[in-house]
Parts: C-alpha cells; structure tokens; sequence
C-alpha cells in the first residue's frame, strides 16, 4: 500500500524574488531621500501645524522676520513683488506660490501675498513646520 502523495514541497528557497524587492526599495529610499532635501536656503522660522505639503515645481515667496520679501532665493522689494511674481508665474504650467512667512511676521505682509495670488488666480500655500 503507497500513501504517499503525488506533491513533493521542494526544501530550496529562491532568492530571486527577495532580491528584486530589496532592489526596489533601495531605489525608492534612494529617490525619497534626494526629494527631502530642503531647498530653500533662506532661514525662517515657520509657524507650526499639523501637516505637510510641499511641490518642488513651484514659486517660493519668503518673508523673513525683517519684513523682506524673497522670491525663490532673490531679495525682491514689496513694491516689485507683485510684477516679478506675475512674470515667472506666466510661464509656469502650475500657477501656485509656496508662502514662507517667519511665525513673527505682521499679517499684513502674508495678507499681501495672497492678495496678490487672489486677485491673478494663483493658488498659494502656506508652509508650516510639522509638529
């Protein structure tokens, strides 16, 4: 009498799949890492909040706790702000401002930059640091 089964598990285990995975995950942190980077040089302290966004293919409009306006890394005066900002946004194809407002800037002066997104239609986000 044979009872043993016509299916025989095979004792050896392939490396091939756990490989790829590796493989993939390693160019994911590898890619993750390089887009983390943070690219704005100009030194403010942001408000925090929870939450995160940040898109590298817009413009960044900075205010430092002086009250100077930077456009990306450029000192722009506030008088120029509105004509430099409607002049790189026109040939961007997402209209959107990332604010960086330092935590002790006047409201009037964030108030003014969106106004300036407003009334042009460009969306605008606020940065915030993550609490």
């Amino acid at each position: 009498m044979n009872l043993r089964g016509r299916n025989k598990v095979n004792p050896e285990f392939n490396m091939s799949s756990m490989t790829d995975v590796v493989f993939l995950l390693l160019i994911f942190f590898m890619i993750a890492s390089t887009l983390a980077k943070q690219l704005n040089t100009i030194d403010v302290q942001l408000p925090q909040a929870k939450g995160k966004t940040e898109n590298r293919s817009t413009v960044s409009v900075t205010i430092d706790k002086s009250g100077g306006f930077f456009i990306d890394e450029k000192k722009v005066s506030k008088a120029a702000l509105r004509g430099q900002l409607i002049s790189r946004l026109t040939q961007a194809p997402n209209k959107s401002i990332v604010l960086r407002a330092e935590k002790n800037v006047a409201i009037e002066e964030v108030v003014y930059v969106m106004n300036i997104a407003n009334q042009n239609g460009i969306k605008i986000v606020l940065a915030v640091d993550a609490q």
